[in-house]
């Protein structure tokens, strides 16, 4: 009987420059998708209720917009003027952009165009010197959590029979004249209830807050905490649905507060005004 010799195969070598290389097209690739085409955003502040809550998380497009200097995760391109493969955003768009006094990150909402008039009269939105329609709806309710309570105006919190505290806004429906549709927050009598007509300039857009009388946007001048008109350079992408959203009472070290945390009814909703095929009347105030 024949022995057959076994001879053990050789180990493979490791390529590490390859394996380099393969992380570093990995890398490249999310950069580019995080750059150029979508990326997460966080929603830090209430300025946006009823429409973003704090706590939302969402997905923001970078193509619709163009590209401008500002717009990449990386300061990839010289400081210029304009936008590559650049267009306006719509009216109602959800916008995230860059503040012209820091270059941080602020989510608004479109309202004002290259040649718009826009004007607040006694909280009522004006745009070409005609009213946009605002209809009362019934009250926002949302629920008081650790990372959102009705602390600036506590007169709009209630405790209902189960002994839970919800924030209880007055909120109305607003449509743009393009029929663009969306909900605003008017919590009261505040300075930006009144402003003088500013026309929007060449190169530059007018945005405002759903949470009206909470939100530091085109009303007020970039030298004392706003917007200002805003260059369409600093627009960086549109929003368009969200992913998830937490309450806040998140404990790092606590895998059940990280489910107990969520909101799962804000899962996967699209951000994207509805459109009105009639234009409802103003609504007298």
């Amino acid at each position: 009987m024949s022995e057959t010799a076994t001879m053990a195969k050789p180990k493979k070598k490791v390529d590490w420059a390859d394996e380099l290389r393969q992380l570093l097209l990995l890398a490249l690739a999310v950069l580019a998708v995080h750059s150029l085409v979508a990326k997460p955003f966080y929603i830090p502040s209430e300025s946006m209720l009823p429409t973003l809550l704090t706590g939302d998380r969402l997905i923001v497009s970078k193509f619709p917009y163009g590209y401008s200097y500002l717009s990449p995760s990386l300061p990839i391109l010289p400081e210029m003027h304009g936008r590559i493969l650049g267009r306006y955003p719509d009216r109602g768009d959800i916008a995230v952009i860059k503040a012209p006094r820091d270059h941080e990150d602020y989510i608004k909402r479109v309202i004002g165009l290259p040649g718009d008039t826009v004007q607040m009269k006694n909280g009522q939105l004006w745009l070409n010197g005609v009213a946009v329609p605002k209809v009362a709806e019934s009250p926002a309710d949302i629920p008081v959590s650790a990372n959102t309570d009705c602390l600036q105006f506590p007169q709009y919190r209630v405790t209902l029979p189960d002994g839970h505290a919800i924030c209880r806004y007055p909120r109305f429906r607003e449509t743009l004249p393009n029929g663009r549709s969306y909900d605003v927050l008017d919590l009261g009598e505040t300075a930006q209830d009144n402003t003088a007509p500013e026309i929007v300039p060449e190169g530059h857009l007018f945005l405002m807050g759903d949470n009206r009388d909470n939100s530091e946007d085109s009303r007020f001048p970039a030298f004392v905490g706003g917007l200002g008109m805003l260059p369409i350079e600093n627009l960086v992408g549109r929003a368009e649905f969200l992913t998830f959203s937490l309450d806040g009472s998140t404990v790092l070290w606590n895998p059940l507060t990280w489910f107990s945390a969520l909101r799962p009814h804000r899962a996967f909703v699209s951000l994207r005004p509805r459109i009105e095929h009639s234009t409802p009347p103003a609504a007298a105030r």
